[in-house]
């Protein structure tokens, strides 16, 4: 079963997209840098120096990165394997809020509403669930591809790193974002670019995965904060790169 299609999960997820920092921290000293990942994401590695028509956002969850890349792009198209966070990303699409709970204490919720940036451009987006590892032909090609915090979560990231080649225009940008948090409830072990004892750094197994197509432009460390509940944080730093189809 899909962990990612629970009502705690949607819930926690609208959160980590939409949420203010001063909600979240609560007045803890947490480290306000870390907050709006989805946003600082597009900001910290799309080149938005040209018009750019078409873009794609691969495990666009509950859409906070899609509707970023909205203010760039003329078209961008959502995909996400969770029907759950799909649904709640059309939800905010056609009203601008969704009202959640998410956990506070113990059995104690903190009441919160969603809201998408007045500055995005919501009719631009189209979201549909899908598989990136079985994405349909008729989708097309995009001058802009993110997959942020997804390598890591794929059954075969090797294979979408080679496939992921034929849906960026030459010329086009692939952004990627990973922590690289190998898990085998996702990854087979097999199936880790790097993380093994006798194997590279994962990046650079990625580096060379990518480079007959791609040239490497641009990386940066882009942290975030998932909070798990009012005084209980994740920090992780994803490892974001520009890439730019040959």
């Amino acid at each position: 079963m899909n962990p990612y299609e629970s009502a705690r999960m949607v819930a926690d997820y609208l959160f980590f997209h939409y949420a203010d920092f001063a909600e979240a921290a609560r007045g803890l000293p947490v480290p306000e840098s870390a907050w709006g990942f989805p946003r600082r994401v597009v900001a910290g590695l799309l080149d938005s120096s040209t018009p750019l028509q078409r873009a794609l956002d691969l495990g666009c969850a509950v859409g906070g990165s899609s509707f970023e890349l909205s203010k760039s792009a003329a078209s961008v198209v959502g995909v996400d394997f969770s029907r759950a966070f799909i649904d709640a990303a059309l939800a905010l699409q056609k009203s601008g809020s969704l009202g959640a709970e998410v956990a506070l204490e113990g059995a104690r919720k903190q009441a919160f509403q969603a809201r998408v940036d007045a500055l995005t451009h919501r009719e631009r987006v189209e979201f549909r669930v899908g598989d990136a590892m079985s994405l349909p032909e008729d989708l097309g090609v995009f001058e802009v591809v993110l997959a942020a915090n997804l390598v890591c979560r794929l059954p075969d990231p090797a294979r979408f790193l080679k496939e992921i080649a034929d849906r960026v225009a030459p010329g086009g940008q692939l952004l990627l974002a990973t922590p690289f948090s190998w898990l085998e409830e996702f990854t087979t072990p097999g199936l880790w670019l790097g993380g093994a004892p006798a194997s590279g750094e994962s990046f650079h197994v990625m580096r060379d995965l990518l480079h007959p197509c791609f040239e490497l432009e641009h990386t940066v460390d882009i942290p975030f904060l998932i909070r798990e509940h009012g005084r209980k944080f994740q920090y992780g730093i994803s490892l974001g790169s520009r890439w730019r189809r040959r």
